[in-house]
């Protein structure tokens, strides 16, 4: 489960990304443009250090673009070309918000969300020592439900029209534009749906080596 606390974040996250996402070779919406959350689903990380969340934003009328992003709450080491930003959270103070697919907390746990079956982690606050169910923002499904490897440093990094993170135990493919109709399968698969998109499309692909 994904604690979550009712904070105030400066800037906030669309605000980092409105300013990070034009110059990401993937993305292919207006530059200038603030970008608006379309929705959103989140991971555990089993050590409860790192946020792992991704966003799906579009500006104006372009495409959907999916976003992985993990908060910390120190700099990760050697992964400057991969940082969004840093924002101060109200309650958690300065986190840095790194672009995901480079760093080995997010590879372990959507490799987990997929292979295992588990899909999105369930969001809650806290409220007067009481657990408060967040209702997802969107449907996540999976085709696992079978072993899941242990998966250790991220090796190498291709940031194209998809992003591949290759690691020692699997390959991953984050699907940067998710839509429909999107072409052969490419490993065990997580899909989405979202407000404005009814049909379940591929977002992640996962092949073990």
């Amino acid at each position: 489960m994904a604690l979550l606390h009712r904070a105030t974040l400066r800037p906030t996250k669309l605000e980092l990304l409105t300013t990070w996402l034009p110059d990401r070779p993937w993305y292919r919406g207006p530059a200038g443009v603030e970008v608006v959350s379309r929705g959103a689903y989140r991971f555990d990380d089993p050590a409860g250090e790192v946020g792992v969340e991704t966003i799906l934003v579009a500006a104006a009328d372009g495409p959907v673009h999916q976003v992985p992003l993990t908060y910390r709450a120190a700099p990760l080491d050697d992964a400057d070309e991969w940082l969004v930003g840093t924002t101060d959270h109200s309650a958690l103070g300065r986190r840095w918000v790194y672009d995901a697919c480079a760093d080995p907390v997010y590879a372990a746990a959507l490799t987990h969300a997929v292979l295992s079956g588990a899909g999105q982690a369930e969001q809650y606050f806290e409220v007067d020592g009481r657990r408060e169910v967040r209702p997802p923002a969107m449907t996540i499904d999976v085709d696992g439900g079978g072993d899941v490897p242990e998966v250790g440093a991220v090796r190498r990094v291709v940031d194209g029209d998809d992003t591949v993170i290759d690691t020692d135990a699997v390959e991953l493919v984050v699907v940067r534009r998710p839509v429909a109709g999107a072409g052969e399968v490419r490993g065990v698969t997580l899909r989405g749906s979202w407000d404005g998109q009814p049909t379940t499309v591929p977002l992640a692909y996962v092949r073990t080596r």
